[in-house]
């Protein structure tokens, strides 16, 4: 099989926020979870329902359900570039959203590809483990995560466990530690250009779950309700690529601060597909949110 010519993507234009007119193409670059709730499938379910056109790059297998990881396999790091420049000579991407990623042999060649092609607004989900609790991300692959894909982030979208492990402190436990917690986030991005971190607080207890969304200057809580409910599986996949799809919109809609306006969105659509969750019934365990809440209605009982 030969390789695809190797030059910038007709949608290359740095990791800095850019517009699109019509339909973006996003391009999901994770993990597999054959339950749906979470991932790859996940983040299509999320693009189709927010507008975009969505895209794939299979960086890992996994052996899931509701209830447990059994099992993650991962791929030939050459297939995974193979899948990445196949995609990028031919697709305008206006969007990447990167999801689990594994180990630090992937983290590194996802890396490298994203450099090359120039990809822009990229949306890094640190995966680090399932919600059942396995882990997805070997140790080594954090200092790799650091090194090489912060700087082809645009925007990070970390819980409070991962931004513990990222920052080698301990998580926060108060919404006063996450300011500092998102503030030393934006110090591992590049300070030379626009780059974003939105920190989720929803491991925090009380009724009410607070995010930060930082730039290094401006800091924005964002607070909501917390739905009670056990169909939180694939949440932070989906609230990641709901942002993704949703950066190109907002970039070209005149919106006084649009990376903001696309997160507020995102979150909005997020609740939604919580709140309704409870109209899917899919395994035993943490269910999946219902990602087309807004599109699929409820069919009338038979008679």
């Amino acid at each position: 099989m030969s390789r695809p010519a190797s030059h910038p993507s007709a949608a290359a234009s740095g990791t800095a926020s850019s517009a699109v007119s019509g339909i973006p193409n996003v391009v999901s670059i994770a993990g597999v979870d054959p339950s749906g709730g979470a991932g790859v499938l996940a983040d299509l379910k999320t693009f189709s329902a927010l507008g975009a056109y969505g895209c794939g790059v299979v960086a890992a297998l996994t052996a899931q359900n509701t209830r447990a990881v059994t099992g993650v396999h991962v791929p030939p790091t050459g297939f995974l570039r193979l899948q990445i420049d196949t995609l990028f000579a031919d697709v305008a991407l206006h969007a990447t959203k990167i999801g689990m990623l594994g180990n630090a042999e992937v983290t590194a060649a996802v890396a490298d590809r994203l450099a090359h092609w120039k990809a822009a607004n990229v949306v890094l989900d640190p995966v680090m483990a399932a919600k059942s609790g396995d882990s997805l991300l070997a140790g080594s692959a954090i200092a790799m995560m650091r090194e090489a894909l912060f700087p082809q982030t645009f925007l990070i979208t970390p819980n409070l466990p991962e931004a513990g492990v990222l920052l080698e402190r301990r998580a926060p436990d108060t919404v006063k530690e996450m300011y500092r917690a998102a503030e030393r986030l934006r110090e591992l991005l590049p300070l030379s250009s626009e780059r974003w971190v939105l920190l989720k607080g929803g491991h925090l207890p009380g009724d009410e779950v607070v995010d930060l969304l930082f730039d290094g200057d401006r800091m924005v809580e964002l607070p909501a309700p917390r739905i009670d409910t056990r169909n939180t599986h694939g949440t932070g996949c989906s609230l990641s690529s709901a942002v993704a799809a949703l950066l190109p919109r907002t970039a070209g809609a005149h919106v006084l601060r649009p990376v903001e306006a696309a997160v507020r969105q995102a979150r909005q659509w997020l609740l939604g597909a919580i709140a309704h969750a409870g109209e899917l019934a899919v395994g035993s365990g943490h269910g999946p949110v219902h990602h087309f809440h807004a599109l699929w209605r409820r069919q009338p009982d038979p008679q």
